[in-house]
């Protein structure tokens, strides 16, 4: 995780959220964002965030992760882990494209 850290700080990124010391760190250089998770996931793996900005603030509306789940499903994408839609807060689901690199898509509120 520190090499990864400073290695992507040269690069321009500055810390935004996370905890080092839990092997998880949210890293940003202008509107990019990466994720760098030690031993959480088995690939590399895009993460989308419905409810929050490119600086983890909270939008005032946005679409909610159950009807994301039900409009995917509608369009044929197979949810590779799905969310109860009868569930209500926070809520994630992961999809897989077509090369098997998984999707995140996860609501923190």
């Amino acid at each position: 995780m520190h090499k990864s850290k400073e290695f992507y700080s040269k690069l321009g990124f500055d810390a935004l959220g996370g905890d080092i010391s839990q092997n998880w760190l949210i890293m940003k250089n202008e509107s990019c964002i990466i994720g760098l998770f030690q031993g959480m996931f088995e690939k590399n793996i895009l993460t989308f965030n419905p409810g929050w900005d490119e600086n983890a603030q909270n939008l005032e509306s946005f679409t909610d992760v159950r009807e994301i789940q039900k409009m995917l499903e509608e369009k044929g994408i197979p949810i590779v882990s799905g969310v109860n839609e009868s569930s209500e807060g926070p809520a994630h689901f992961t999809i897989e494209d077509p090369d098997g690199n998984p999707i995140l898509l996860d609501q923190h509120r």
